[in-house]
């Protein structure tokens, strides 16, 4: 799924220093050396995620907004389609220069730049929601409707940077060996923001309409912006580098995931995971509103996002085991069973339970992608990898949720309420108004299962499985702290990891010198073979 989006703790070897970088990365960015987090820096990364976590509240807070109000007055399927799409295709463009930008400045001058732009947007929109009657804003056949959601999708989308920041401060700020604990706090927090969310949404939308949402969050916006601004986080300024660095640097990105064995692959099939996704992005809010009242609708979401909580709660407390990989596919695994399974049926209860344990594996599968990039990258390196992976994950929802919500709309829904298509599928799905859409959900599970299967069998899942845990960790360096502070189909899918596996494995050997033109970004060496002796009390086992 594409909820988008993100979520998993000493002693180590001596650090190995990268040599003779060109592409504009400081030579002291290592892989594989102590993780020196800063004194006190998990309670500043706890101010951090707090912080960050009122605005995604706010942002997603009017985003569900804005889909409730637009299927409400238009009972369209395609209007709520469309607008998660765009949505996540605004990720998949803007990702790439958000990496860059978090990687060339402070993360905290990062989040107040975000938290500008994304409440100024905010004050448009509702300069705009008072000139035009709301008949006329909500018509379908006109501008002003696609206007006035492409400008709160873009507000949105702009607060999105502050993931990919908050995510880097991981690394910043948290030891090593509590990086998946730290990531499973992420999403501790962000299944209760997707509580407050999904409850103050449909709360608001239908008591109080669309205009008084739009002040709420105008209103919740600026006040997360005042708190931020007394927020410090140690880092000193990032090293100037010579040469020519392009502001959107898609080769030093791609360099940096090619020189760790299996990590393309990784990304290959997390984006695959979000084409899938897309399909339940497209099509959960409908499916739930025929079961539900919005109101009622709102307060579901709600409840079922303790899974959230309750996953969350787990990986910070017991973290990911020895290989977040396996991890991963596991929980893909189970959600592609539940998925498949939770509207098998058009009972309120099956839909609601499948929600919830769905919920609690997102944590895990979102942990375990950021636990394995924070430790094999370097954190001169991560807001780009980051970035890159967030926009070819987020660009294949979109995909799907463009191509599924007119299929369904137009052509699956439609065949489930004639009496052919009714009978040659109630043996599988039952009765209901909704069939059409548990029918996509079914095919879109088992695909989801298929693909992680195959996954498992890969040389790619065996090679990054075995980088990640030689690899002791990547430290900000000597500078990154202030001084004061201490879709394809399965089958494609597993063919593609081997054959970008097969272009990593000719990166020069251990401890080699990278010779590159100022241009490029060349591969990151593979650090040499040091396994440190597991921490004490480290929780969990692959």
């Amino acid at each position: 799924m594409a909820p988008v989006r993100r979520r998993g703790w000493p002693v180590s070897p001596p650090a190995t220093t990268l040599a003779c970088m060109t592409d504009g990365v400081p030579a002291d960015e290592t892989v594989g050396a102590e993780q020196r987090a800063p004194h006190a820096g998990m309670r500043v990364f706890v101010q951090v995620l707090v912080n960050t976590a009122v605005a995604n509240i706010t942002t997603s807070f009017l985003w569900f907004a804005l889909t409730f109000w637009a299927y409400l007055e238009t009972r369209s399927v395609l209007a709520t389609g469309l607008i998660g799409g765009a949505y996540m295709l605004f990720v998949a463009v803007f990702s790439i220069p958000f990496g860059s930008l978090v990687d060339r400045h402070r993360k905290h001058r990062v989040m107040v730049g975000s938290s500008v732009v994304t409440l100024a947007a905010f004050v448009v929109a509702g300069i705009l929601y008072l000139l035009f009657p709301e008949a006329t804003l909500i018509d379908l056949g006109r501008p002003w409707f696609w206007i006035f959601s492409a400008i709160v999708l873009f507000g949105g989308v702009i607060e999105n940077m502050r993931n990919i920041a908050l995510s880097t401060t991981v690394t910043l700020l948290v030891p090593t060996e509590r990086h998946a604990n730290a990531n499973g706090m992420v999403g501790t927090v962000q299944g209760i923001a997707f509580i407050v969310t999904s409850v103050f949404s449909g709360l608001a939308i239908g008591l109080l309409g669309m205009g008084w949402t739009i002040l709420i969050a105008i209103a919740a916006t600026a006040a997360a912006l005042v708190h931020l601004m007394f927020l410090r986080i140690p880092e000193a300024e990032p090293a100037d580098v010579a040469g020519h660095v392009p502001k959107v640097d898609i080769r030093g990105s791609i360099a940096a995931i090619a020189g760790v064995p299996g990590l393309f692959a990784l990304i290959i099939f997390s984006t695959f995971n979000n084409l899938i996704g897309g399909v339940y992005m497209a099509l959960m809010d409908p499916y739930g509103l025929t079961l539900f009242p919005v109101e009622l609708w709102g307060v579901v979401l709600g409840v079922s996002s303790v899974g959230f909580i309750l996953g969350g709660i787990a990986i910070a407390a017991r973290g990911l085991g020895r290989n977040p990989v396996r991890t991963l596919l596991l929980a893909v695994i189970a959600m592609g069973a539940l998925g498949a399974l939770f509207t098998i049926r058009e009972w309120w209860w099956l839909y609601a339970v499948g929600m919830l344990l769905y919920m609690a594996l997102i944590p895990a599968a979102e942990a375990a992608e950021q636990t394995v990039i924070q430790k094999v990258v370097p954190f001169q390196r991560q807001g780009r990898v980051f970035g890159f992976a967030q926009a070819l994950e987020s660009a294949s929802a979109p995909v799907t949720a463009f191509l599924i919500a007119p299929i369904a709309q137009f052509w699956i829904i439609p065949y489930l309420a004639t009496d052919a298509g009714e009978g040659a599928w109630r043996p599988v799905l039952g009765e209901g108004e909704a069939r059409g859409i548990a029918l996509v959900f079914l095919v879109a599970g088992l695909v989801m299962v298929v693909a992680a299967l195959l996954a498992f069998t890969t040389r790619s899942y065996r090679r990054l499985s075995a980088y990640y845990a030689d690899a002791p960790g990547a430290a900000p360096g000597p500078d990154a702290a202030a001084p004061a502070a201490p879709g394809p189909d399965a089958a494609v899918v597993a063919v593609a990891a081997v054959a970008v596996d097969d272009h990593a494995a000719e990166a020069p050997p251990e401890g080699a010198a990278v010779d590159a033109s100022p241009a490029s970004d060349p591969p990151t060496p593979r650090p040499p073979t040091l396994r440190p002796p597991p921490p004490a009390g480290k929780p969990g086992s692959g």
